[in-house]
Formats: C-alpha cells, sequence, structure tokens
C-alpha cells in the first residue's frame, strides 16, 4: 500500500493517507480477528474454498473500518493544504474492496475508485450504489475467485464509466503495470500529472 501511495504522490502530486485496516499491520488483533484467521487457515490446509471465510470476515472488517474512513477523511478535509474542495479518490484491492466498496457507496466525497479482486457476495448491493467512474481489477486465473464471481461484481457497479482489466495469473499475480494504469486513471479523474512510472 505504501508503493502505491508513493506512486500517487510523486505521480501525480497528490496528498495520500493509507490505512490499516481493524487487526492489520500494527494494529492489535482481538480474540475475533483471531477466530477468523485460524477457520483461514484450517479451511486452506484442509483443501477447503477460503472464499466463505474471507467474506464474512471481511464484512466484519469493513463494518469497522468504514467509520474510521469517514473520520479520516474528514480530518484531512481541514487540513489547511488539503481543505474540502479537492476531489478525493479510493483505490483498495482485496481487503481494500471490501472495505472500499461500502465506504465508496456511501461517501458522496469519492470521485472516483480502484477496486477489485473480491468476491460479489455481500458487496454487490453496495456496487449498485456507486455511479462514479470505477476501474476494475481481475485475475483471470484466480484460485479462490472464480471469473463468474469476479465479474458479478464488476457488472453490479451502476457507474456510467467503469473499465475492467482482466489479467491472466493467480490471485497474487495482479501485475505491476496495473498499478501505473490506476495512477494514470486517477489523473484522468481527479487531475494531476499522471507519471506512471515515477
Amino acid at each position: 500500500m505504501s508503493g502505491r501511495a508513493g506512486r500517487l504522490v510523486r505521480g501525480c502530486g497528490y496528498h495520500v493517507a493509507v490505512l490499516d485496516a481493524p487487526g492489520h499491520g500494527d494494529r492489535p488483533r482481538t480474540e475475533h480477528d483471531e477466530r477468523e484467521v485460524a477457520a483461514l487457515f484450517a479451511a486452506r490446509a484442509a483443501g477447503e474454498p477460503e472464499g466463505p471465510i474471507v467474506v464474512r470476515y471481511n464484512d466484519h472488517l469493513a463494518r469497522l473500518a468504514v467509520p474510521e474512513y469517514h473520520a479520516l477523511l474528514d480530518a484531512l478535509q481541514q487540513l489547511p493544504e488539503i481543505g474540502a474542495d479537492g476531489p478525493v479518490g479510493f483505490w483498495g484491492i482485496n481487503m481494500g474492496t471490501a472495505i472500499g466498496v461500502p465506504f465508496v457507496a456511501a461517501e458522496p466525497r469519492i470521485t472516483a475508485a480502484v477496486f477489485g479482486q473480491h468476491w460479489p457476495h455481500v458487496l454487490a448491493g453496495y456496487a449498485e450504489q456507486i455511479t462514479v467512474p470505477i476501474e476494475f481489477d481481475l485475475q483471470w486465473d484466480d484460485e479462490h475467485i472464480s471469473r463468474e464471481e469476479g465479474l458479478a461484481l464488476f457488472d453490479a457497479f451502476a457507474s456510467a464509466e467503469k473499465s475492467l482489466h482482466v489479467n491472466s495469473g493467480k490471485h497474487k499475480e495482479l501485475p505491476r503495470f496495473e498499478a501505473d494504469s490506476a495512477v494514470r486513471f486517477f489523473a484522468r479523474h481527479l487531475g494531476g500529472a499522471a507519471n506512471a512510472s515515477a
């Protein structure tokens, strides 16, 4: 996430904030977090689908994180170097999509977003409320999220302008050049230099 933030700062001159999800990064895990992580690892070890656990856990995390994201945006827009008048973008893949889709659906200040690599369960209803421009990443050979599930989430967005970026490869093999594409996407919709390779 820090690398993506750096691309937006260097490539477009944006102010960028990166916020860890509850129970992630340096944030302490709760007993609920530990149970869900243990369930995920147990399913993985048994060769069972991870999706139902990830969807359930990410939905829980989104309920905690979305109010934090609103409060963070409030605080940022009070800074004189940012202010409340400029456009705001959101970039979140995987868990960032699980948190970002409900956040963007409820946040009228967001003017463009990059999402991808998540199941439609829970999120499709929120996606139907989103009309801002969207860029969406999908791995065609994802071992966790089927093509049909990824396409269903993309299709659910109500945005008049939405782009689907499909690449061959597994879940963790999203090409680095998609980050450059996201920088150009934000430069188009938020303004900026779009020096994607910076």
